[in-house]
């Protein structure tokens, strides 16, 4: 019997906060279905990489089994935005396919034409031939049954602490296996309370097996049922080893062999064939029992989980958090008597008793003290439960009870047990079709808001479009400074440092110093025969005031020497006086040391993104404007327009927010205007000059629409500064000219250059290069 009363420590040594920290990770199998709702037999979508190395997007049993695995984070919320952020990226790149929502399998077609997983290499071989044994032994329509697995482990401080303070004789190895072995043993107790309450598979298709279907009703015309079942997955008909075993949880060295009995006696194959509902897991997957033996429990894996059709991502938060709950309860709880085999048996039959016959309310079960009671009454008993040892230790927090009321909820009303709602829609719209209905659903919320990397919203919008690329090839990635936008990247050894999506190594510290400085660029650009505007430099405010004759009723640009994102920048087209010329050389000397006035170009300005030798993207930033209704003025009329979804602050947004400020306002009194001004009914007011998306300007691609001849001229532009990826802004007065001599000035290139406003334009359509850049780092 276990004699390590680990809430007493924890209890004693305040150790409440660190026991509540840990580490999550999700694995989650989707079968992928074709418009009709049939299993799709193409491969594996080649938009993800090799199967083989992408950490996050894999197969399982079939090549139509796509796997989603997060990596492991210290907390649910993000573990569970990351397995959010894998279900949108792949729904999103499947091709004319779904992503099927539920446990149970679609239409199937016969076994021989289902699918299996194929892979290259040796390590491959050997995944394929293990493969085929299994649909050899279980059938391969029976491995299309997918699910969710829960990982967790407690965090290194936490086990150390508690070793500390325990003043055990067992070295810390075998202390910390005892700890999750406890874990384990009370999971076979009490973990049917996760079938119980997240049970999702109750209804079958007449494609799955004949065996399974002969023995069910007719739920409608094209599906079937057990009457009480609760999660098919998790019974009789569902996911689990053949033969019925007993294996030791109350040491590692019996729990591995007992194992290594039952494959050396070729009842199963490998360690990875035992299906328990709960199994410990090592630092080594390959080498699963031998590190168990050498380096202990790493962490505990949860298989009873089915997959949530009414949950966009197949399972909801407060349903993991309560998982979380169980697994510190199931340590806290303590044991009433040594776990022997009659135990295992007793307990997994239990599991299985409630996933068939389940939503009988009336239904009684072994409890622990081996009186039966209705599974209901049970429930709450160890919902109460939970909360008295959360209590002793002063770890019930307001979110824990909420947790708690979510799932006391479903035992007081079963009609909101999910397989309950199930069973409704799948009688009245038909199982295919309701299942259809949810993917549509989920894939349509999937595609709004597409542009946001859930978790990740505080990085600016075009770090976050690289991570998501970086996701979907399978390269790991790690924010090194969340506010600088710095990422390191990493796949296969091969490492790269990026910093706001579009600083790498393939430039130059000089290079960057070339575009940074205005100055400088002109001069590299007309060494390179590159048209720019004529203009001088200054340092000194009073000299470039003075110099106000100088300009005088000409169309001029007032510009810090080093900016970006069009800050201090001001435009003179028409007239303007004195006092509007200083406040604009104010306005650039707050952004920097020294200033550009130059002539204005006339045309149309157009950025270019460069990256290599191919220009990637071209957009024409239209100045931030309001449109009147003839009502409202230019207050209301920007309060509305911010109020777009597209519109934000600090570029995690496609748009940025219009600001109504000191430029502003100063260019709107260069057309006899104020804020106050109320627009004609479909008057369009500019209200600045320059037309940066970053002050609230729109963007309109025109990548396919501008000449080649421009185009080259930006290449060229771009590789006098010996840069690989920047931005070229240009204006041209005639787009259909063919001639660039007097059709065109670069009027700056950009080393930072947002890649956010050419993947989501206001107008036109997404140039994809988070791709580009991904592909030009080498991934």
């Amino acid at each position: 019997m276990n004699k390590i009363n680990f809430k007493e420590i924890i209890k004693s040594n305040n150790l409440s906060n660190l026991f509540n920290q840990g580490n999550f990770g999700i694995e989650k199998e989707n079968l992928r279905t074709d418009l009709k709702g049939n299993l799709a037999l193409t491969d594996f979508p080649k938009v993800f990489g090799n199967k083989i190395d992408n950490p996050y997007i894999t197969v399982d049993f079939s090549e139509s089994q796509i796997e989603m695995i997060t990596p492991s984070f210290n907390s649910m919320e993000k573990t569970y935005n990351f397995l959010k952020n894998l279900n949108d990226i792949i729904s999103t790149n499947l091709e004319n396919e779904y992503l099927w929502p539920q446990s149970i399998p679609c239409i199937i077609p016969d076994e021989e034409l289902i699918p299996i997983a194929k892979f290259s290499g040796e390590e491959g071989r050997k995944s394929e031939e293990y493969r085929k044994k299994l649909s050899e032994k279980y059938g391969r329509k029976i491995q299309l049954i997918s699910g969710i697995h829960y990982n967790f482990s407690f965090s290194h401080d936490f086990l150390n602490l508690l070793y500390e303070k325990s003043e055990t004789e067992l070295s810390f190895k075998d202390f910390k296996d005892e700890l999750y072995l406890k874990a384990t043993r009370n999971f076979f107790k009490y973990g049917w309370i996760i079938i119980y309450l997240l049970g999702a598979s109750s209804t079958v298709h007449k494609s799955y097996r004949k065996n399974c279907i002969q023995n069910m009703e007719k739920l409608n015309y094209n599906s079937f049922y057990f009457d009480g079942t609760l999660s098919f997955r998790n019974g009789k008909c569902g996911y689990k080893n053949k033969d019925k075993f007993f294996i030791s949880h109350d040491l590692v060295k019996n729990y591995v062999e007992d194992i290594k009995k039952l494959i050396d006696l070729n009842i199963l194959d490998g360690a990875r064939e035992y299906y328990s509902p709960i199994r410990l897991k090592s630092k080594d997957p390959k080498n699963i029992l031998s590190s168990l033996l050498k380096d202990g429990i790493e962490y505990l894996e949860i298989r009873t989980i089915d997959i949530n059709p009414f949950a966009e991502a197949g399972v909801n938060l407060e349903d993991l958090k309560f998982i979380h709950l169980l697994i510190k309860y199931f340590v806290l709880k303590e044991e009433e008597h040594e776990f022997n085999e009659n135990d295992y048996v007793r307990f997994l039959n239990n599991q299985e008793l409630i996933a068939n016959e389940g939503r009988n309310p009336n239904l009684e079960i072994t409890c622990c003290k081996n009186n039966p009671i209705k599974i209901g009454d049970y429930a709450k008993e160890i919902l109460e439960d939970i909360q008295s040892n959360l209590k002793e230790i002063d770890l019930l927090t307001k979110e824990d009870f909420d947790v708690l009321a979510f799932q006391e909820n479903k035992i007081k009303n079963p009609e909101n047990l999910y397989v309950n709602r199930l069973l409704k829609e799948v009688t009245k719209d038909g199982y295919i079709e309701f299942h259809l209905k949810q993917a549509k659903k989920f894939l349509l919320k999937s595609k709004n808001k597409s542009f946001v990397l859930k978790g990740y919203e505080n990085l600016e919008l075009s770090t976050q479009i690289l991570l998501k690329e970086a996701i979907k090839r399978g390269v790991k990635f790690e924010i090194l400074d969340e506010e600088e936008n710095f990422i390191y990247f990493n796949k296969n050894s091969h490492e790269e440092y990026v910093k706001q999506a579009t600083k790498t190594s393939l430039d130059s510290y000089v290079t960057m110093l070339i575009m940074e400085n205005k100055v400088v660029t002109k001069k590299v650009l007309e060494k390179n025969g590159i048209s720019v505007p004529r203009g001088l430099h200054y340092s000194d405010k009073k000299i470039a005031v003075n110099d106000f004759y100088k300009y005088e009723n000409n169309p001029i640009v007032i510009k810090p020497k080093s900016t970006n994102f069009g800050l201090g920048i001001t435009i003179f087209k028409d007239e303007y006086s004195f006092e509007d010329y200083k406040k604009a050389i104010n306005l650039a000397f707050k952004e920097d040391s020294s200033i550009l006035i130059e002539e204005f170009i006339s045309g149309k300005e157009y950025r270019f993104f460069v990256i290599g030798d191919e220009v990637a993207g071209i957009l024409h930033r239209v100045p931030a404007n309001v449109k009147g209704d003839g009502k409202s003025d230019i207050y209301k009329l920007v309060e509305e327009k911010n109020k777009n979804p597209l519109r934000g602050k600090g570029y995690k947004t496609p748009l940025e927010k219009i600001n109504l400020g000191e430029a502003e306002s100063l260019f709107l009194k260069g057309q006899g205007k104020t804020f106050d001004y109320v627009p004609k009914d479909g008057e369009v007011i500019y209200l600045r000059e320059n037309s940066n998306i970053s002050t609230g300007g729109d963007s309109v691609d025109y990548t396919d629409t501008i000449l080649d001849i421009y185009k080259r001229i930006a290449i060229r532009a771009a590789k006098s500064a010996n840069a690989t990826i920047c931005g070229v802004d240009m204006m041209i007065k005639d787009l259909k000219n063919s001639n660039p001599n007097e059709n065109y000035s670069i009027i700056e290139i950009n080393f930072n250059p947002a890649i956010h406003i050419h993947c989501y334009p206001f107008i036109g359509k997404n140039r994809h290069l988070g791709e580009k850049i991904l592909d030009v780092l080498g991934y």
